[in-house]
């Protein structure tokens, strides 16, 4: 995904969600959010901490609640795109301009309370027991064969180590798993991380 440095930048990129993201952003600036950018796309803050993101999609313009999970959602609109995966981020989609005009005013009571929430100090607890380290066979094959491989392991961070053994276990297949071994071996031996290129 091609990240940004502004938020014009970001809005000028969209072809299909332009006048979303305008009106998006009126919104948000109404408010007393502070506007910036991270990890490319825009982000609304107060006093420095995430509150709401602002994104387009293939098939949607997007809102990101960072704690949305402690919103009431009375209007029964928030989602959690990643089941199982985030426990505080929840998101709002909307797939037309006249679906976005048609519920600003709700729109705005959520942005309220996320605001409210955060100035409060409410965030989601998460769990912050590490998870075990678990390789898969085929890469404790491989460093049995290359012992570079496995010292150049070795040196690499626990969240590492993490996605390479989590992106090789992932494939379903065994020829995957062995693909995307081979594709990696070159990083990891240079001690690059997996999504090093995203950060």
């Amino acid at each position: 995904m091609k990240r940004y440095a502004t938020v014009e930048d970001y809005i000028a990129s969209s072809e299909t969600w332009k006048e979303e993201l305008i009106y998006l952003r009126s919104i948000l600036n109404e408010t007393e959010l502070e506007e910036g950018m991270k990890w490319g796309a825009p982000i609304y803050m107060v006093k420095g901490k995430n509150v709401v993101g602002i994104a387009a999609f293939k098939n949607y313009v997007g809102l990101w609640f960072h704690q949305g999970a402690l919103l009431k959602d009375e209007g029964q609109q928030l989602i959690n795109a990643q089941e199982n995966k985030t426990k505080a981020l929840r998101q709002w989609r909307f797939n037309s301009f006249e679906e976005l005009r048609e519920h600003t005013d709700l729109l705005k009571i959520y942005i309220k309370e996320a605001i409210e929430n955060q100035k409060a100090g409410k965030v989601v607890e998460t769990d912050r027991t590490p998870k075990p380290l678990i390789l898969p066979n085929e890469l404790v094959d491989a460093f049995t064969k290359d012992k570079d491989l496995e010292s150049s392991f070795k040196s690499l961070s626990l969240s590492k180590k993490r996605e390479y053994g989590e992106y090789i276990a992932s494939a379903k297949r065994e020829a995957t798993k062995l693909s995307r071994l081979e594709k990696v071996i070159p990083m990891i031996k240079d001690g690059i991380g997996l999504n090093d290129k995203y950060k």
